[in-house]
């Protein structure tokens, strides 16, 4: 996010050999001659550091590449973290609440990774480099893993044919735990710094200045998120249950042959692949311009003019090659401005540059700004995440009061998150190929402020279905049992999975989307983190609900709304609860959303079909 950011390949020349004046030429699809061949416009690079020529890089060749490498991480990562809970509770011995505990912050840890791996990726390795290196953390973290289960197990845990149960294992050794947590934190460490930089970086496989490639970027999101959750039906139902049994040490193994399977068919693509260089810290650049504009508060009484402000770019503007974006000043925030107000222009000499702590350039003025716009629609998801979290928590216990039966097999109460995979890639496929076709007829393909509109929708009405089940479930309670059990079907779930899942795909597939473009190139692994973090929050703000409604419903001896006995509370309450809160915060998106505008930038020499005209494009992120 340093000066500079928005053209990490300013000096390379985007020229195509034949088109004079390094001007790319580009010919629309709709005619019989074979497209000409034609450099992006996009700032990208390939291997060599020459400008990515489109015909030999990038595109779904490389998009295919990364999901089947999402899927199968995806796959490795929940063999470990879905039955994490269990293996500390059977294999470490501990208790149920230190080994949910412990397991939650393993979770929580991942999600801060995140946010580190996105910081590293975009300032100072690049998200190839990023990719590369926490895959082969990752991947070292399973061997370890696997290696000192298969090492430890042996001796400390005799399962037999009676399953994984905690009376059939030892407790583990100093050393036998100590290299356990350093293992399982290792793969925290390499799963939470790919993820931001795998999803931004297969969406920079596409060019977003060429039409069709911006429609297939637009489409990769949400195949990401398909490949993400595909790679969790398999360890969530045949791996759950080798763990079960207490076949802990295959499961491992087969998950590290997943993740080395999934680092060859990235490293395949390498020669492939369009790059964007690291642009300098963010949260440096971020502090500097909050550390000058303070400085200068009081220095800067008057209105600010867009020509006082600091723009060494704007000097340059005759020699910007072709395809380079540069951002322009807006009127928000306009106290930051201050932050990039030359106060002495004789004082700035050419062949120096000013102290970034007391003058800030035009440009990191704004991608603060940028970030800030975004703040409020971050701020809303975080009640959709915490509607999303009641999957592993809430439903999970509805789940376990509700007859498990179907016919002679048993349905475990986690399994029904099956369809909640289910609904999340039918629904991508749903929008992508009927609702978007529909729409574009009628008026136009939806917003992306739209889309996430309709997930806070759809996740209300998935809360207001839960609450209806469970008052189902209360009337078909059955009395005389020492856990509470209904006669009503555990399949009377379906619905609420089924409505949580299409609500993820309208909203953390559309919020990934909309925070990679709006936010700088510099600053896009930190949006696709922001997405994580949302999730991250809305577990927390979950766990606060429901110590608060505990805390509230329990006075007076009441059992209160989410007892140990579900038969003698109302989770239906609960869940009205969070239809309601969802419904103000609905309210809230929309205010923000209408109130809320993109950042314009210059494309110079290109409008935004990526043809030139004139001399300059102006497009908003």
């Amino acid at each position: 996010m340093a000066e500079g950011s928005w053209t990490p390949t300013a000096e390379l020349p985007l020229q195509q050999a034949g088109t004079p004046g390094g001007e790319v030429e580009e010919h629309g699809g709709g005619g019989a001659a074979a497209e000409a061949v034609t450099a992006t416009r996009d700032g990208s690079v390939g291997w060599s550091g020459e400008p990515c020529r489109r015909d030999r890089s990038g595109g779904w060749f490389a998009g295919f590449l990364m999901l089947a490498n999402q899927a199968l991480v995806t796959f490795a990562v929940n063999c470990v973290g879905t039955n994490l809970v269990t293996f500390m509770s059977v294999v470490m011995r501990l208790d149920n609440a230190d080994a949910a505990n412990k397991a939650s912050n393993w979770n929580g840890t991942t999600y801060v990774f995140s946010i580190i791996g996105a910081i590293v990726s975009d300032s100072y390795w690049g998200r190839y480099k990023a990719c590369t290196i926490f895959q082969l953390i990752f991947l070292a973290g399973l061997v370890e893993l696997a290696v000192a289960c298969h090492v430890f197990l042996d001796k400390s845990c005799h399962f037999g044919n009676g399953g994984g149960r905690q009376e059939h294992c030892k407790p583990p050794t100093t050393v036998q735990a100590a290299v356990f947590y350093v293992s399982i934190y290792q793969i925290a460490l390499g799963n939470g710094g790919y993820q931001p930089a795998a999803n931004t970086f297969g969406a920079d496989q596409f060019d977003e200045t060429d039409a069709r490639e911006r429609k297939s970027k637009s489409a990769f999101f949400g195949y990401f998120f398909v490949a993400n959750n595909l790679g969790g039906i398999l360890a969530v139902t045949a791996l759950a249950y080798m763990e079960d049994k207490g076949e802990w040490v295959q499961a491992f193994w087969i998950a590290t042959a997943a993740a080395l399977l999934g680092y060859l068919l990235f490293a395949v693509g390498t020669l492939r692949y369009r790059h964007f260089l690291a642009s300098g810290n963010a949260v440096v650049s971020v502090c500097q311009v909050v550390v000058a504009a303070v400085r200068n508060r009081r220095r800067v009484r008057a209105s600010v003019r867009e020509q006082d402000l600091y723009d060494p770019d704007a000097a340059d503007g005759a020699h910007v090659k072709t395809g380079v974006r540069k951002m322009v000043h807006t009127p928000e925030y306009w106290c930051l401005d201050k932050a990039a107000v030359i106060k002495d222009p004789s004082a700035l000499q050419p062949s120096s540059k000013p102290n970034p702590w007391r003058l800030c350039t035009l440009t990191q003025v704004e991608e603060l700004k940028c970030i800030l716009r975004l703040v409020p629609i971050w701020l809303c998801s975080i009640l959709f995440s915490t509607s999303y979290s009641q999957m592993t928590s809430v439903f999970i216990e509805q789940a376990q009061a509700m007859d498990d039966s179907l016919w002679k097999l048993k349905i475990p109460p986690a399994g029904m998150d099956v369809f909640e995979i289910l609904g999340v890639t039918a629904f991508v496929f749903i929008y992508r190929f009927c609702i978007v076709k529909i729409m574009t007829k009628i008026s136009h393909e939806p917003t992306e402020l739209q889309r996430m509109g309709t997930g806070l929708v759809i996740s209300t009405a998935a809360m207001i279905t839960s609450g209806v089940v469970e008052q189902q479930r209360l009337i078909r309670a059955t009395t005389g049992g020492v856990d509470a059990s209904s006669s009503l079907s555990i399949l009377w779930q379906t619905p609420q999975y089924l409505l949580i899942g299409a609500s993820e795909v309208f909203m953390y597939v559309t919020m990934t989307e909309f925070f990679n473009d709006q936010l700088p190139e510099g600053l896009r692994s930190l949006g696709s983190a922001m997405s994580v973090a949302s999730m991250s929050a809305g577990s927390f703000a979950s766990s606060l609900l429901v110590t608060l409604v505990m805390t509230i419903t329990c006075r007076g001896g009441r059992p209160g709304w989410i007892p140990q006995d579900l038969n003698k509370g109302h989770v239906d309450w609960f869940f009205y609860l969070i239809a309601a809160l969802n419904a103000v915060d609905l309210l809230a998106f929309v205010v923000f959303a209408k109130r809320y505008r993109p950042a314009p930038v210059i494309i110079h020499g290109a409008s935004e079909s990526g043809v030139e005209k004139g001399h300059d494009g102006e497009e908003c992120i």
